[in-house]
């Protein structure tokens, strides 16, 4: 893995045989921002702050590589691609910024590597901005630019994974991720989500490998979480080889952008479950835009390790 940052690890006492977790990040991915816009640097440097000062997990910090034309390109098209460099807002949810496109690629980067190191065993979670699961394969938009799990899965594919689960627990359907992926031998998508809501897609299953989970605005926790262990018992039913995960974090009961019930406990079960799966995996950062996403985050990563 090149580009190594600086390394800090965080040792419990009795735990220093245990691998740590890989993160990735940048510190140049909190360099934007649109005054009041819900998805802000703080997503990302506050959660970082928080990782550096825990001590139930060891922390290997890694920074993202370079994302190539090529691997961006089995997503998109070429005239999305260009797009990215017109100083034009892309619509009302999704400012253009000097530098996006190199910040899109960096989010990208981060993605093929987690692929990449979850294929060789270890536990990573890419804790980049912006995210991309609403990024479709011919539009930007959503918050999100490029699709970086729809990039990932799709490099894992063609460079000889046969089959890849794509598992969406973000409180919004990961509308550009079916797009992508629709019909696509050798990957499946669960997204659960809220429904009705943003982008106001996911209301039924898709194609022959696109499954829907959708949820009413304040649901039951129980039934919040009976919906996900169904979508992961059928996720366990195709049997994949690589698991991605769009971690959003905005079922939280306290997220300001939706109507979802969870609370910590639930997204550290949700990485419980995932671990259990016994599958190599790799999470990404989506949604998730309370103050409290730090301590989801960390609950999330405490239940991957079995903590």
């Amino acid at each position: 893995m090149q580009n190594r940052i600086t390394k800090f690890v965080a040792s419990a006492a009795g735990r220093d045989s245990i691998l740590p977790v890989k993160i990735i990040t940048a510190e140049r991915c909190t360099d934007y921002a649109r005054t009041g816009h819900p998805e802000n640097p703080r997503r990302v440097s506050a959660t970082v702050e928080l990782l550096k000062n825990q001590t139930a997990l060891q922390v290997d910090w890694l920074a993202p590589g370079i994302a190539g034309d090529e691997q961006i390109l089995r997503a998109h098209t070429p005239a999305m691609l260009a797009r990215l460099g017109t100083p034009e807002d892309f619509d009302a949810d999704t400012p253009f910024f000097d530098g996006i496109s190199g910040h899109a690629r960096d989010s990208v980067a981060a993605a093929l590597d987690a692929a990449k190191l979850a294929r060789a065993s270890e536990t990573v979670f890419s804790l980049m901005r912006p995210p991309g699961h609403h990024a479709t394969r011919e539009k930007t938009m959503g918050f999100c630019y490029l699709n970086n799990v729809a990039i990932a899965v799709l490099e894992a594919l063609a460079t000889g994974t046969k089959r890849v689960a794509v598992f969406d627990f973000d409180v919004h359907h990961g509308n550009g991720t079916e797009d992508i992926l629709l019909n696509l031998p050798g990957v499946e998508f669960f997204s659960v989500h809220q429904c009705p809501a943003y982008p106001f897609t996911g209301v039924e299953n898709a194609g022959r490998n696109c499954f829907n989970y959708p949820v009413a605005p304040n649901a039951p926790r129980p039934a919040y979480r009976a919906t996900l262990a169904r979508a992961l018992d059928d996720l366990r039913s195709f049997r994949p080889e690589l698991i991605a995960v769009s971690a959003g974090f905005d079922a939280y009961a306290h997220d300001p952008l939706a109507e979802g019930t969870l609370l910590a406990e639930d997204f550290h079960w949700l990485g419980e479950s995932l671990r259990k799966l016994g599958k190599p995996m790799f999470s990404l950062l989506e949604g998730g835009y309370s103050r409290d996403l730090p301590e989801l985050i960390f609950a999330y990563l405490k239940g991957v390790e079995g903590k």
